[in-house]
């Protein structure tokens, strides 16, 4: 497995996870639209795209997205994981640990001092997941969300 960091020319191949992504969440498809934000994301350098691949066919396992952020309290940067999807065929083949993980590294080379996740109360798969990675839930803080 190769994990790659997308850029534009990765768009065809990331947009249909993208979308299988938002399915899995209850989210209507919308092809276009999840297109356009993914294009605007990468076009504007406004999100890390890995894309994890097998070696040997170049076929897209994976891919996971994080979004730059920035806190006033620690003063420091932070990534935010905004999306994360694995082939059916390919899990439990350690592929979003291997992304995560090559995140984990390419954002200590940037100096980035906190890496944060949110996922479903009741996706207890990923709770394990982030929780092998390092990932610890937050006492601190509780998140609230307004829509607009």
């Amino acid at each position: 497995m190769r994990i790659v960091q997308a850029d534009i020319s990765r768009l065809d191949e990331v947009t249909p996870l993208f979308i299988k992504y938002r399915e899995f969440y209850g989210h209507l498809p919308k092809p276009e639209a999840s297109r356009r934000f993914l294009e605007d994301r990468l076009k504007n350098e406004q999100a890390v795209i890995l894309v994890a691949e097998d070696e040997d066919t170049g076929k897209v396992l994976g891919f996971c997205q994080f979004i730059p952020s920035f806190s006033a309290l620690t003063l420091s940067a932070s990534w935010v994981l905004k999306g994360i999807y694995v082939i059916e065929e390919a899990r439990r083949q350690l592929v979003a640990d291997n992304m995560i993980n090559q995140a984990k590294v390419m954002a200590r080379a940037e100096g980035i001092q906190r890496m944060t996740v949110m996922t479903g109360e009741n996706n207890t798969t990923a709770h394990s997941l982030y929780r092998s990675l390092g990932f610890s839930d937050d006492a601190e803080f509780h998140y609230f969300s307004l829509k607009l």
